[in-house]
């Protein structure tokens, strides 16, 4: 099995290798810059050069590949880019004859269009996809662990015991670990009875902060507490990642969550089924937590 991974340089695909790597694959990274190389290459993959943006070097670098790993870019400064990159890989995909294409969406999808370029483009992306004829395995992650390795959560973590977060404390998550997002896109790629299905995925507890917070210092040992992070802190800490405007959209998404009297839902109930055609061992918050104790514990 020849697997091509996209966005294997960053936290949500990049376990992707290795997950493959277990199964016997011969995977290969794309990457847009050589700066990358070494890091993938020590991962198990071999780097391929390539920028989403040249159809050419799609169709070029999709050659005797089997399935894809895909991902649209997480911050491009224009976000309805992520369509015609998309197209321009399904499109290479379908003329080689890819087996098939696995997208993680780096969240959940919404029913219908709301308003925001980055969540809207990924319903162009899902349509177009769903209508190539390249079979496919959609994978919706809820929210990642690893976000509490950021900026705006980890100092918070180290320096105060604080386990920061924009989210209001009655707010339930069902938190997943990247390395189990990527064990389910593996095992979509390898399960040949899927060929036109999506998942939404969650990690396995549906934790409000304080029980978050509570989880998180059985990890590390340490006593931390929740602390719900008002959304202009959390945009002003991510302003030099984001830029401005991607920061003032986040925070406004973060503001209108606080006067929420509802919530968006980001857990599901029904993960065993999806289990039982998707085996993953999935990673406790604790368990998570515990092994990257180092990273916030100094």
């Amino acid at each position: 099995m020849r697997i091509l991974v996209f966005g294997a340089t960053g936290s949500q695909q990049f376990n992707v290798i290795g997950e493959a790597k277990k199964k016997g694959a011969e995977v290969f990274a794309a990457t847009s810059s050589e700066k990358s190389f070494e890091k993938l290459t020590q991962a198990g993959a071999t780097p391929v050069l390539a920028n989403l943006n040249d159809a050419a070097k799609m169709l070029e670098i999709t050659q005797g590949i089997d399935a894809i790993a895909f991902m649209i870019p997480v911050s491009l400064p224009n976000p309805f880019d992520g369509l015609q990159y998309s197209k321009n890989v399904i499109d290479a995909a379908k003329a080689n004859g890819v087996s098939k294409i696995v997208w993680n969406t780096s969240g959940w999808l919404e029913s219908q269009k709301v308003g925001s370029p980055v969540d809207d483009v990924k319903l162009d992306v899902q349509d177009y996809l769903k209508n190539s004829g390249v079979d496919y395995v959609i994978i919706e992650p809820t929210i990642y662990m690893e976000n509490m390795m950021g900026a705006f959560c980890a100092p918070f973590i180290t320096n105060e015991k604080k386990l920061a977060y924009p989210t209001p404390e009655a707010m339930p998550i069902g938190w997943i670990a990247s390395r189990d997002v990527s064990a389910f896109v593996v095992e979509a790629i390898y399960n040949v009875a899927l060929k036109a299905d999506a998942f939404k995925i969650s990690g396995m507890e549906n934790l409000k902060g304080n029980d978050l917070a509570t989880q998180f210092s059985k990890g590390v040992d340490e006593e931390i507490v929740y602390y719900p992070q008002k959304p202009n802190e959390f945009g002003d800490i991510l302003k030099p990642f984001v830029g401005e405007a991607g920061a003032a959209s986040v925070a406004a998404y973060y503001e209108n969550l606080q006067n929420a009297t509802e919530f968006p839902p980001k857990f599901n109930s029904k993960m065993n089924e999806i289990l039982e055609k998707l085996p993953v061992e999935m990673t406790s918050l604790a368990q998570w937590a515990h092994d990257n104790k180092n990273y916030f514990i100094k």
